[in-house]
This record gives C-alpha cells, structure tokens and sequence, in this order.
C-alpha cells in the first residue's frame, strides 16, 4: 500500500504497465513462413497459398508484418486494384527485400507484389486485423481443424508467442519489484 500513499508514484507505474503491455502484446509475423513472399508454386495451392496462410492466424492491431524477398516487392492496394492485380498509386510500396509493415488499424490489408505478373500468379494477400490487442489468440501453428500443412511456419509464429509470454513474465516480476521496493 505504500505505493499508492506517495504521491507521483502511480503515474509512473501505470504509465510503465501501459508502455510494456502494448509491446507484450503484439506480434511479429513471417508473410510466407520460411519461403517468405514469393510466387507460390502450384503445389502451394496457388493462388490462394498466401490466403491459406493468414486464415490461419489472428491478426491484431499493433502485429508487424515481416516480408522477405529478392528483387521483388510488396504494396498495399485497395480491394479493386487487389482484384485487378495493379496499381499506379499504392498505400504502401517497398521493394527494399526485407519489409516490415505494422497493422495500425483494424479491418482489411490488401497486398500485393509490385512486380508485373506476380501478382496474377498468387503473389497477393488479404489480411483481416482484429480492433482488440488483448484478446485470446488462434494456435499459431494450427490450420482450422487442427490439420497441419506440409511446409508450415509454425516455428516463427511460435516463437513470437514464445517471446511474449518471456516479455510478460519480465514485466511481472519488474512491476513485482518496484512494488517491494516503494
């Protein structure tokens, strides 16, 4: 109870609780798994490979998108020019082979490559991103139904789940000890 009983103090807890549990709660996604973001093959199921892929995971406010590539590039388009596969004035282009890109809102991403035929050729994704950062997130790892693809990125999505939960046990026991110590 000391805490609350010296003036000034609360403040500076809450605002150290707000700051490190918005990072906590985010996560780093691997467009593409160990592939990363390129033309799917047709064993990839084509052009839906990357559809697949982000069905199989939640998205929140405050995640990174993380695209890797060699001499190709990412962009974010509007529904119809996703559907037209082009664009002359995207939201969002990067071509520099190692993309991040952070869901700041929620609702839909549409991305496509910047490269011409690519996108025709299933290098596209939409992304829906949930408003909530602090609700329950799917496994990682498993696609609907519990089924497990052949060439899954589970590894990578895991170990984001894995570095937050590390994130928020060092968090605990750091509010943990500011509240013993004051």
């Amino acid at each position: 109870m000391a805490v609350f009983a010296k003036p000034g103090r609360l403040p500076l807890l809450l605002a150290l609780l707000s700051s490190v549990s918005s990072v906590v709660l985010s996560s780093k996604f691997e467009v593409g798994g160990s592939d990363g973001w390129v033309i799917p093959s047709s064993k990839d199921a084509g052009d839906d490979f990357y559809n697949q892929w982000a069905a199989e995971k939640r998205f929140q406010v405050g995640d990174t998108l993380s695209f890797k590539y060699k001499k190709d590039s990412v962009m974010v388009v509007t529904d119809e020019e996703y559907e037209n596969c082009r664009s002359t004035q995207p939201v969002f282009f990067s071509n520099n082979g190692k993309t991040e890109f952070q869901l700041d809102r929620p609702g839909l991403f549409y991305f496509i490559s910047g490269i011409n035929g690519h996108c025709e050729r299933g290098e596209k994704m939409i992304i829906k991103v949930l408003d909530s950062p602090g609700g329950p997130r799917s496994p990682s790892g498993s696609p609907p139904g519990g089924r497990k693809s052949d060439d899954d990125s589970s590894d990578d999505d895991d170990a984001a789940v894995l570095t937050s939960a590390s994130l928020m046990s060092i968090f605990l026991a750091i509010v943990g000890t500011l509240l013993s110590v004051f």
